[in-house]
């Protein structure tokens, strides 16, 4: 475990040696560098939550391998781990107060990517439309590039209400999905039914999400 944990501590420092350099931006605006970034978000990490959201990281390559070579029930056995995970590291970090800053930038970072790759490859099969899958990427590629814009200001608007169940609704969605052709069969494709249903509460998170970070930078701008 020793070996694992000082892997994964190289390939996270490696991961943020490059030096910052501001775009024309002067660092008086509350701008954050990379050393700064390290020291609040990579210091003190390894923790049981935080291992578990880095194996949930690590499982999503599994899953696509899985999926691609069309062992599903096995690429569902991975996705239900890894979405226990999820449950499992909030569950513990709030339990032993074990709470870092890290795990609240990366545990909502490695649900999205989970979720998204098992939208994305359910869609490639033909389970999901593809206009669902679009739409979910765009508010994801969205709402990364607004954390990433909020990040620079020093500031992290952490997942919501809505954006909880919309998690939810799509790990119930996708897990129903590898039964699609089930549901079909009875005319009632429930897992595309849960599928609209997350979509929806998904575009109502990110208004939400939309409206606290510029509430934020409203703050940020009135100290300045």
């Amino acid at each position: 475990m020793s070996n694992f944990f000082s892997i994964c501590r190289s390939c996270l420092n490696a991961a943020f040696a490059l030096p910052y350099i501001p775009a024309a931006v002067p660092p008086e605006k509350g701008l954050v560098s990379v050393s700064n970034f390290r020291q609040k978000y990579l210091t003190n990490i390894w923790n049981v939550p935080n291992v578990l959201t880095i194996i949930r990281l690590a499982l999503i390559p599994v899953f696509v391998v899985l999926h691609a070579m069309y062992l599903e029930k096995l690429a569902l056995l991975t996705f239900c781990v890894a979405s226990f995970t999820d449950w499992l590291d909030g569950h513990i970090a709030r339990k032993y107060n074990l709470i870092t800053d890290f795990g609240k930038l990366m545990d909502p970072l490695a649900d999205k990517l989970m979720v998204c790759t098992a939208l994305v490859m359910q869609g490639l099969n033909g389970t999901f439309p593809v206009i669902a899958i679009v739409i979910v990427v765009i508010k994801e590629l969205v709402m990364i590039y607004g954390s990433s814009y909020m990040l620079t200001h020093d500031v992290v608007v952490y997942a919501n209400m809505w954006g909880k169940l919309a998690q939810c609704s799509f790990i119930l969605a996708l897990v129903l999905s590898f039964w699609h052709q089930e549901f079909t069969a009875m005319n009632f494709p429930i897992d595309r039914v849960c599928l609209w249903i997350a979509v929806v509460i998904a575009v109502i998170a990110l208004v939400d999400y939309t409206r606290k970070a510029l509430a934020k930078l409203r703050e940020i701008k009135a100290k300045v």
